[in-house]
């Protein structure tokens, strides 16, 4: 069994939705092994305690980003975390995290990166004028939503979307993204070559592209 750690700083609705096809099959071989939030009382912790899951504050309030990674990480060996997934984590990484673990980071962001990185994706993304928006699950990386994209869904913007509905309409197809990225990533079925996320062929052994 796969073991996944889960960091967020609010609500929590990737991590739910993440456990709830868990619970349905839909990401085999996975359990959530631990839910880590930089915040206290957020509706994520309450989440995953009325789960039965293991669920930790640990505060960055007062802690430099050394520290505080430091005490992640720990958390994160002491429940032998496979795979760690940003769900809301409001806060970026140090080198010191990724190379704990390394290309086993994932994010997810409500752009299609490279557009419109940072906060406020949507709301940057109805300024601009675009036509189309999405959301993308990447590795994490040492910049800000940067890595390597893994999976990616779009999303039409309608000429009545103001920036709540909009984020409602992606954050509906975050909750289906994010496991299908998670799922991808723990086959193993991959290579990263460059910024390219690659699938294997599996028949062949080759990539479907060679």
């Amino acid at each position: 069994m796969r073991k996944l750690g889960i960091l967020l700083s609010g609500r929590g609705s990737n991590f739910m939705a993440i456990a709830d096809n868990i619970a349905a099959g839909k990401i085999p071989g996975a359990e959530i092994a631990v839910v880590i939030s930089n915040k206290p009382y957020v509706p994520g912790i309450q989440a995953a305690e009325q789960r039965g899951l293991n669920a930790h504050v640990i505060q960055s309030k007062g802690l430099s980003r050394a520290e505080h990674d430091g005490a992640v990480v720990a958390c994160l060996r002491e429940h032998k975390v496979d795979l760690v997934c940003m769900a809301g984590y409001m806060r970026l990484i140090s080198p010191t995290f990724l190379d704990a673990f390394p290309e086993r980071v994932l994010n997810i962001h409500p752009s299609l990166l490279p557009a419109f990185p940072g906060l406020d994706a949507q709301r940057q993304a109805l300024e601009y004028g675009v036509e189309v928006s999405g959301c993308i699950v990447h590795f994490v990386d040492g910049n800000l939503d940067h890595g390597v994209i893994i999976t990616q869904r779009t999303v039409p913007v309608e000429p009545q979307d103001d920036e709540h509905s909009l984020a409602e309409r992606i954050l509906a197809q975050e909750h289906i993204a994010y496991s299908e990225g998670i799922r991808m990533v723990l086959s193993g079925e991959y290579e990263v070559r460059g910024r390219r996320y690659l699938r294997k062929d599996l028949s062949s052994g080759r990539h479907p592209e060679t």
